[in-house]
């Protein structure tokens, strides 16, 4: 299992921090659109996206919704403790149940100022919700490596997800240095958001308005919608010189048979976002560990791709697989958990162009576009930087075509 070179610091670039987009452009489709194809770079406006896409084009975009996943509990010392909701733990692991759960939850938690977090400390805030008081409680279960397990209790009839909408904070990037205020509420969110759970936007979309879904549709342009929620994980730094020895995040995703019988059938596949790709690519390897009649096929460990591609198994035949699996057990859509890492000698199986923004030096996304376009990924970001194209969240956008 090897890489064009496992050394992170080759995914390295300078990064200016007045090139890091702090706020959106008031028109979202406004953005600049660096288009790569053939080893040619070209540029626009995301607007025109249309004009750049063939009529058999079908793009997949993630509808997750970012929650309010920052919790602050007062201590009366001079610094709150700071609770950051990553991921459902019980009585549900799936976001959606998970949200809609009434009274009691387990969540694995980012916390911080944890130091002053006493042991058996309850942590209490009292909050409005529509007229009635409700009293929200966090304790501490477990300290895992890099995380807390808190239990939440909360008086009356409301959801987790109520609860977290009235007391949580949006979840802005470390990147972004302004608290997130009522503009961010509506930005840092697709206009498609469905889907609860994701603690970070699938930042591809944001570009996207009525507009530029209106000259898809006029264009004959097919879309459909896979749902990863996207993890903090994603903002993680690579810490180990080797690539090979990171951890990679997991994280949930929905998939609905219909999109499985069009990705069947289409070829022109473009994902928008790095996590719409990881997505489709996921479910290629998912339909091989159903192939190979593997246990717990639907969870793709970080390497499993790396270590088998030497298997020739057809996109059709792992799409097949799939659909066979969900006839035989009636089913209308897969759940599933993805660590799946896209490192620069992997052949996609099923991503042909990718819509996404630009990303963080020495990333797991950064090495992800090195995977998808080679070497020339120093060629675009060289191009993007010096045409004063805005990076990261609120940045702009590029459409990339897969080197082969």
């Amino acid at each position: 299992m090897t890489t064009t070179t496992n050394h992170i610091n080759e995914y390295n670039y300078n990064l200016p921090p007045e090139r890091i987009a702090q706020h959106p452009l008031t028109q979202r489709d406004a953005s600049k659109l660096l288009i790569y194809q053939d080893g040619k770079i070209a540029e626009s406006q995301f607007l025109n996206l249309s004009e750049f896409l063939s009529a058999d084009s079908f793009l997949v975009f993630n509808n997750t919704k970012v929650i309010h996943a920052r919790m602050l509990f007062d201590i009366g010392k001079n610094k709150p403790i700071e609770i950051f909701c990553l991921e459902p733990v019980a009585p549900f692991i799936q976001q959606e149940l998970a949200m809609n759960v009434q009274q009691t939850c387990i969540w694995r938690c980012f916390v911080g100022n944890a130091k002053n977090w006493k042991e058996n400390i309850l942590l209490e805030k009292t909050l409005k919700i529509e007229s009635e008081n409700v009293i929200v409680k966090a304790k501490k279960v477990e300290k895992e490596k890099d995380s807390f397990l808190i239990e939440f209790n909360w008086s009356g009839n409301f959801s987790f997800g109520k609860i977290l909408e009235a007391i949580g904070l949006l979840p802005l990037p470390p990147y972004i240095e302004h608290k997130a205020d009522d503009a961010d509420e509506e930005r840092y969110q697709t206009i498609y958001a469905q889907q609860n759970g994701a603690v970070a936007a699938p930042t591809a979309g944001l570009h996207f308005t009525k507009n530029v879904f209106d000259d898809l549709r006029n264009k004959k342009i097919e879309i459909d919608y896979v749902t990863l929620h996207v993890g903090a994980g994603t903002f993680l730094p690579m810490k180990s010189e080797n690539v090979l020895e990171h951890t990679m995040h997991k994280e949930n995703i929905l998939i609905e048979q219909k999109l499985i019988e069009q990705l069947k059938l289409k070829n022109e596949i473009i994902a928008v976002g790095t996590t719409s790709l990881r997505t489709l690519e996921s479910l290629y390897w998912i339909g091989i560990r159903l192939i190979k009649k593997e246990s717990n096929p639907f969870f793709v460990p970080q390497f499993y791709a790396l270590e088998n591609q030497h298997l020739q198994i057809s996109k059709v035949d792992s799409m097949q697989a799939i659909l066979n699996y969900l006839h035989e057990n009636n089913l209308s859509k897969i759940e599933a958990a993805t660590q799946i890492m896209c490192l620069p000698s992997y052949e996609f199986k099923i991503v042909k162009r990718l819509i996404t923004n630009f990303h963080q030096p020495k990333s797991t996304l950064l090495l992800l576009i090195a995977a998808f376009v080679g070497d020339d990924w120093k060629k675009i970001y060289d191009y993007a930087l010096q045409n004063n194209f805005r990076f990261l969240s609120y940045g702009d956008s590029s459409l990339l075509t897969l080197k082969t």
